[in-house]
């Protein structure tokens, strides 16, 4: 495989090893975490007798959430090997009755001839690391059935992503000392950048294990590492997606303007097949 093809699991950061690390505190209170978020993106609605497709499946939570919430149908994909065993793994462990399949497959070679169509297609904070963003918001829309809900959150386009895809191709491709190293200083600064604006860490962190269902280290390292790299403002995604033949829900997206210094952080979208 070429190495210049971003498309490619060779050119990635090792996503599924950090999610498989993760997966091993998921608990009933990461579980009541994610179906909250997941109802929040859906407007308060249930998945009840629902087709629900997760891409990029990651740790397999979203999932749960999703088989938790009545989803009829879950079909869990992703590119890598390592987050389809850990997905399988949760969902046979807190959902073995559920109908659910985890397919090792791209974004890019998904067909509603071959899987059919959603009602629901979800992607959080996946698209943008496939190598090609456009294209694969693209190819992930054409999965959603019609009235089908297209839910996904990408990264908000910031002046310092330049710089943060530079740093994140070198800590994807550098040792595990050298990548322990890095986070050290990003969270030294991290704690700093609190501090100076009257924040507490531990409070950051309480809350944003609350807000996220997510564990704030092994997002660090998500983020450091999170190889391709792409981002986006909402009027393009409003005008890429409207393209396509849907018409906005609701928009999560941030209401000042980010430095992306820290992190460029994600704006979360609904939108719905016209």
């Amino acid at each position: 495989m070429n190495r210049n093809d971003l498309k490619g699991l060779n050119t990635h950061f090792a996503f599924g090893r950090n999610w498989a690390s993760y997966a091993e505190s998921i608990a009933e209170a990461e579980i009541l975490e994610a179906e909250a978020g997941l109802q929040r993106l859906l407007g308060g609605q249930g998945l009840v007798g629902l087709r629900f497709l997760d891409i990029g499946c990651g740790s397999g939570i979203h999932s749960l959430a999703a088989l938790r919430l009545g989803a009829a149908d879950v079909v869990a994909v992703d590119l890598d090997p390592d987050s389809v065993a850990t997905t399988r793994a949760v969902l046979a462990h807190h959902a073995a009755a559920g109908r659910f399949r985890v397919e090792q497959i791209s974004v890019f070679d998904l067909q509603p001839i071959k899987l059919g169509t959603f009602d629901v297609v979800y992607s959080w904070g996946v698209l943008h690391h496939t190598g090609d963003m456009y294209g694969a918001v693209r190819t992930a829309a054409q999965m959603v059935g019609e009235r089908g809900q297209f839910v996904f959150a990408l990264y908000r386009r910031t002046w310092c992503c330049p710089l943060w895809k530079i740093e994140k191709r070198w800590y994807s491709r550098t040792s595990g000392t050298m990548q322990s190293l890095a986070r050290g200083v990003y969270k030294f600064f991290f704690r700093l950048g609190l501090w100076a604006t009257g924040r507490r860490f531990s409070r950051y962190v309480e809350t944003y294990k609350r807000n996220r269902g997510m564990d704030f280290e092994h997002d660090v390292h998500d983020w450091m590492g999170g190889y391709p790299y792409e981002s986006i403002s909402p009027g393009k995604v409003d005008a890429l997606v409207g393209g396509l033949g849907f018409r906005k829900v609701r928009v999560f997206a941030r209401s000042f303007r980010l430095t992306g210094v820290f992190a460029s952080g994600c704006d979360e979208y609904v939108y719905e097949r016209v």
